[in-house]
């Protein structure tokens, strides 16, 4: 019977070191993934199907799956804000600075039609 030596976590860390621009495109990757979740929710929560809402938005349903699965940062502000607004949202664009945010623009949808 072969036996394996134990190696202690820093050992492990020591042979394969962490390269912070590969963990910072993951966590950009996840956030995205995150964000377009959350869009998924709000439509699945209004009984909204992909079909349904690519037919507003003037759209194909591939696109609104390609939304939904994380594909955001590839997408305009034009196409996210028509999906937002869509679903009777609102969309607001803020920089920001540290400490200061700007508000670059703010779309209050007229709901009187």
């Amino acid at each position: 019977m072969r036996k394996y030596a134990t190696l202690s976590w820093s050992d492990v860390r020591a042979k394969r070191p962490l390269d912070e621009a590969v963990v910072a495109e993951h966590v950009t990757r996840m956030e995205a993934e995150e964000r377009a979740y959350r869009l998924r929710e709000i439509r699945e929560e209004q009984g909204v199907t992909q079909k349904e809402l690519a037919e507003r938005m003037h759209l194909t349903q591939p696109t609104i799956s390609a939304l939904e699965a994380g594909d955001l940062d590839r997408s305009g502000l034009a196409t996210l804000r028509a999906y937002v607004e869509a679903l009777g949202g609102t969309v607001e664009v803020t920089a920001n600075f540290g400490s200061r945010k700007l508000v670059l623009h703010s779309h209050e949808k007229n709901h009187a039609r």
